[in-house]
């Protein structure tokens, strides 16, 4: 995902502010230890999570509160028609347990 240049604290202040009927959502969907990295240099933001089940985040789009959520942050980074994060799925290339 990208931010627009200059929003970073304010997406840190969205986040460290983050809805509790999204956290619950994203628990009950199994997903779990989520976080996300900011590149200072390009403005890209990784994000990482682990799931149980079949479920990921990219599954949620349709609920109310994650397009709502997206509505929400659409002002400070890239987004698709429909206000969902611009992201570019990455091919893992070295795993190490």
């Amino acid at each position: 995902m990208k931010l627009f240049p200059g929003f970073r604290e304010e997406y840190r202040k969205r986040h460290s502010e983050i809805w509790p009927e999204l956290v619950k959502l994203l628990r009950e969907a199994g997903i779990g230890n989520y976080s996300i990295w900011y590149d200072e240099e390009t403005d890209f933001l990784f994000a990482y999570q682990e799931q149980t089940g079949e479920s990921s985040s990219q599954d949620l789009g349709t609920t109310e509160i994650v397009q709502k959520w997206w509505k929400y942050m659409a002002d400070i980074m890239e987004t698709n028609p429909d206000s969902s994060p611009v992201s570019v799925p990455l091919e893992e290339v070295f795993y190490m347990e």
